[in-house]
């Protein structure tokens, strides 16, 4: 752990490696936003917009949503099966798995007639404006269920005994960036490149609801992508998920929480909660391990860990230096649609940081509870 002061907010830093030169300008720029109270940085930390990835952000009154960013509630879901891995080591079994995600989920829009019903909890006209609940009842609804691009992905897994286990990871898809736009663009403070909201008015506390419902619907997402993997595990090969496995946590979101005796408006941007015992998922890249853990509830982390490996180069770098050869050669023993491997060379296992080196410079935030290594990767388009 590091840590820098100089007069703005306190910074606290668990670091893999060395900081890039666009991340530390950013942290600098962020300590000394109004209201500002403390900032943590998580070994997954790299520049994005206006606000890192691995970032944990403490405020008192104003709320910042670039420092949530747009995928509100993107998280992951993981939960074991009742079987061996082996069975999607077959190549057989293994088109057939890759076959039938890509027919049951789709990356980007449902088919109207194949749309999933919205869970009673995620009513659209619960959200704070028309043009919200319009795009939350139409986009919405179409998406629910769906994966999206990017590094959101459905993977299945082998644990140290090698039981097969499934991992998602997607988020709030259209409707969380267009809760953060609508914020940002209401917004009237402005600091440190990022516009704010007061909580103590209608605009700030109109935000913090509408996160709330973008945060409950990239979980329900994920349950519903969970519930379609299960159906065909348990229809093409007769297996069955223990659901009582399940661990659902996500990374993204503004919550009020209290720290070090007082109450803070905690934004996590690519930083998950890691509260004392608490349950959580961290992906490696499509190629490397993944690890389930257990909070150690650390204060001066603001109870937050890595949320991933993190990126090492952007997609356009990973684009620039790895060809599919390169990706073949990196997913060696994963299966993966090789009809992807134009697409997939931004989402390179090397693009991505060391993650057993992001584990072990946040042994004070997390236990690991079980290692997991890859044996087949599902991603959108």
């Amino acid at each position: 752990m590091s840590e820098m002061e100089n007069g703005a907010a306190p910074v606290r830093q668990w670091l893999a490696m060395p900081m890039e030169a666009t991340a530390q300008q950013a942290i600098e720029r962020i300590r000394r936003a109004d209201d500002a109270a403390y900032i943590a940085v998580m070994p997954d930390v790299h520049a994005a917009g206006d606000a890192c990835v691995g970032t944990a952000m403490a405020t008192r009154r104003l709320v910042y949503p670039s420092a949530v960013g747009g995928d509100i509630g993107c998280g992951m879901l993981a939960m074991a099966f009742d079987a061996s891995a082996d069975v999607l080591r077959d190549a057989a079994n293994a088109g057939t798995m890759l076959r039938l995600l890509g027919e049951g989920i789709p990356s980007q829009r449902r088919n109207r007639s194949r749309v999933l019903p919205f869970p009673a909890a995620l009513d659209p006209f619960d959200l704070s404006h028309a043009a919200l609940r319009s795009i939350a009842d139409s986009e919405g609804r179409l998406q629910f269920g769906t994966l999206g691009g990017g590094n959101h992905f459905v993977e299945m897994q082998a644990d140290e005994t090698d039981r097969l286990w499934l991992m998602i990871h997607t988020g709030s898809r259209a409707i969380g960036q267009e809760v953060k736009n609508h914020h940002v663009a209401a917004a009237t403070i402005r600091s440190a490149s990022m516009m704010a909201l007061d909580t103590g008015s209608p605009d700030g506390q109109e935000y913090l609801h509408d996160q709330d419902w973008a945060r409950r619907f990239a979980d329900a997402n994920r349950r519903a992508i969970g519930y379609q993997v299960a159906d065909i595990l348990r229809t093409a090969f007769k297996i069955d998920p223990i659901e009582s496995t399940t661990i659902a946590c996500d990374h993204n979101h503004v919550q009020r929480e209290e720290h070090f005796g007082q109450s803070f408006l905690v934004h996590r941007k690519g930083a998950m909660p890691a509260d004392l015992g608490a349950a959580g998922v961290v992906p490696g890249s499509m190629g490397t391990l993944s690890f389930h853990v257990e909070g150690r509830g650390c204060a001066e982390s603001l109870r937050s860990s890595a949320h991933g490996a993190g990126r090492l180069l952007s997609r356009h770098a990973a684009r620039e230096r790895f060809h599919r050869a390169d990706l073949r050669q990196q997913m060696e023993g994963v299966w993966f649609d090789p009809r992807m491997s134009e697409a997939l060379r931004e989402e390179s296992p090397r693009s991505y940081k060391d993650v057993q080196a992001v584990m072990r410079a946040q042994r004070d935030l997390v236990k690991i509870i079980r290692t997991l290594r890859p044996v087949l990767v599902f991603k959108g388009k």
